[in-house]
């Protein structure tokens, strides 16, 4: 009986302590440098990305505009998230951001955002996406 109460206890805790764990994300402080280091050179209103979505990464206003497609960051759900699915390899290769297929490789675009940027970004959204 006290294996199984603490088996379900175990169940609850672990979530709700490893929730609480996470770093709270700054947009300011945190998601901005990647913003301006590995993205503004084509979103920054008016570079290849821009053009041909309308997104642009140069301040939370306007990331949470989203895109002409709609928006890219719903606040609280990393996986329903655009950009959070098109960073972190869960998108056609070909719309993968920063673009890092073959194709733009071959052309000196981007890589893959680092593991712990796309972290960053996914906790950032999942803590819900706040202008801080």
């Amino acid at each position: 009986m006290h294996t199984r109460m603490l088996a379900v206890t175990l169940m609850i805790a672990v979530p709700v302590l490893s929730a609480g764990c996470s770093k709270k994300v700054s947009f300011k402080a945190d998601i901005m440098p990647i913003f301006e280091e590995k993205c503004l050179r084509c979103h920054d209103g008016s570079g290849e990305g821009s053009e041909k979505s309308d997104f642009s990464v140069l301040n939370y206003e306007i990331v949470m505009k989203g895109t002409k497609f709609g928006k890219v960051v719903v606040p609280g759900d990393s996986n329903s998230s655009t950009l959070y699915r098109l960073i972190s390899h869960k998108a056609h290769p070909k719309v993968q951001m920063p673009p890092h297929h073959d194709e733009s490789l071959a052309s000196k675009k981007l890589e893959s955002l680092p593991q712990n940027e796309i972290d960053t970004i996914k906790n950032w959204i999942d803590q819900g996406a706040k202008n801080n």
